[in-house]
């Protein structure tokens, strides 16, 4: 195919790029950039170009215009390399002449360097930020809005590597560093890598509703999308991350025992250390109490056993270790505001037939 060829070639021109790239039509409803610079994360350009272009096949299946035309731009027209083997190729140059309703920035691994080589990109942000429908920043990225300004006095994320740098540098942001992604009125950051989708899924569903995003997230056999405020940590990763070898082993217990009671004085005991040392050690570990990680890991592990839509919503909370289905239902509306019945409906897409939607209230 020419498109493989392309990529062995090590760049994408944009004229070829069918799988990932949306042409330009008159009638497309919404125009996104995609701003790229040397040394940006390719995983993150492509899953949103993908997403949009899935959304422009699933709605000519309906017999609609394409939704979205998108660009690759940068400051400059031509191949941008990647920090893969993979370059793309930009058409368009920025310019705050030729705003689109929508533009995404890219992250990079080395975020410092691309600030200083691509300064052009903050000086477009400040000047297209008052004028553009939607702004958002996947990754790193977030550091060229922050630069801008753009996201003083608000609620911002990145990705967890970078963001205690993010809130050091720039104290008028409130960084949750465990967000998968922030909507802040227009503009919208996310979390690294394949946060990115998410993100453009969500888009996809501000734009278009939840059915077309439902059918975008099922093709690419992804989560239709991962709430917002849902952790960019699992348990299990958090507890990869702890350093003494006695609380890790006690993690693992604790995820393979989740439907017993799990009392700090039994933990203890299992960590032969008093309580009050435990109590403290187990803090400094995972920076969290006993409780708060157990909690998260029943979390955690419903949201899991939540996809399986034949399992009822009481076996879930049982499985998971909650005491019962109204404890389940306490923890999902603190941590998403959600409950798991509508959790499960918005998020748990799987790859079988899903029942149809019952009417009255919704939980």
């Amino acid at each position: 195919m020419a498109e493989n060829g392309a990529i062995m070639a090590g760049f994408f021109r944009h004229d070829r790029l069918h799988c990932f790239m949306i042409s330009a039509s008159p009638t497309a409803t919404t125009t996104v950039d995609i701003i790229v610079y040397p040394g940006f994360k390719a995983v993150e350009a492509i899953g949103p170009m993908s997403v949009f272009e899935y959304a422009n096949l699933h709605l000519q299946r309906r017999g609609k215009a394409p939704g979205y035309d998108v660009r690759v731009v940068s400051c400059q027209v031509g191949p941008v390399r990647s920090d893969t083997l993979m370059s793309l190729d930009a058409t368009k140059a920025l310019s705050t002449l030729a705003l689109p309703d929508s533009a995404m920035i890219v992250g990079a691994r080395h975020i410092q360097a691309a600030l200083n080589d691509s300064a052009a990109i903050i000086d477009w942000v400040a000047a297209a930020a008052p004028r553009i429908r939607r702004l958002a920043s996947l990754c790193s990225g977030a550091f060229f809005l922050a630069a801008a300004g753009v996201l003083d006095g608000k609620r911002a994320t990145t990705h967890w590597s970078v963001a205690d740098r993010l809130q050091a540098e720039f104290p008028a942001i409130q960084v949750d560093a465990d967000a998968i992604f922030i909507r802040s009125d227009k503009v919208w950051t996310s979390a690294g890598v394949t946060a990115g989708i998410d993100l453009a899924l969500a888009l996809v569903e501000d734009d278009f509703g939840r059915d077309l995003a439902l059918e975008v997230a099922t093709e690419m056999v992804v989560f239709l999308k991962r709430p917002g405020g849902q952790s960019q940590f699992s348990a299990h990763l958090r507890n990869e991350r702890t350093g003494r070898p006695t609380i890790r082993q006690l993690q693992n217990w604790i995820l393979d025992n989740l439907q017993e009671k799990l009392s700090v004085a039994e933990l203890a005991q299992k960590a032969m250390m008093s309580e009050r040392h435990f109590t403290r050690v187990f803090q400094q570990e995972v920076g969290m109490s006993t409780q708060e990680f157990i909690e998260r890991c029943r979390f955690d592990s419903a949201t899991a056993l939540l996809a399986d839509l034949k399992l009822p919503l009481k076996t879930v909370a049982a499985r998971a270790g909650f005491t019962d289905e109204a404890h389940m239902r306490r923890v999902f509306v603190k941590k998403l505001n959600i409950t798991p019945k509508l959790y499960r409906e918005r998020f748990a897409t799987t790859g079988v037939e899903r029942p149809a939607p019952q009417g009255g209230a919704r939980a």
